[in-house]
């Protein structure tokens, strides 16, 4: 039986395990400038934050598409997408992990790294 098919999530991930899992999705369709934002001591609604940047509408839809596609697949939900429609920021909600994929220049000028960071954690797969 697949991950949950039968209604309970077979596959359990830590937080760490979910963002590799994600960033390699946004690696796959080569996002740019990948942060992850450790949230826990701002908000108790998620736990981290992933940032990256597309060059295109269609990149930042691909984006969102290809992470939501590794998070379903792995068994674990996604609760919502959003900003699909115009590509310039698109938001996937993985539960304790939000994804931002944004345009430069949306990125640049909402600066979520002025609201989440200023130090991103390193990437599971950097070295440390």
């Amino acid at each position: 039986m697949p991950p949950g098919e039968d209604g309970l999530y077979t596959l359990l991930m830590d937080n760490n395990a979910l963002v590799q899992l994600i960033v390699d999705a946004l690696d796959d369709v080569k996002g740019q400038d990948i942060r992850v934002y450790d949230t826990t001591d701002k908000t108790s609604a998620f736990e981290r934050v992933i940032v990256v940047s597309g060059t295109s509408n269609r990149q930042t839809r691909a984006l969102a598409i290809s992470a939501a596609r590794a998070v379903k697949t792995a068994g674990l939900p996604v609760h919502g997408i959003e900003g699909l429609e115009t590509g310039e920021w698109v938001l996937v909600d993985c539960g304790s992990v939000i994804v931002h994929c944004m345009q430069p220049a949306v990125r640049d000028y909402y600066n979520l790294a002025e609201l989440w960071g200023p130090t991103p954690m390193k990437r599971p797969a950097e070295p440390a």
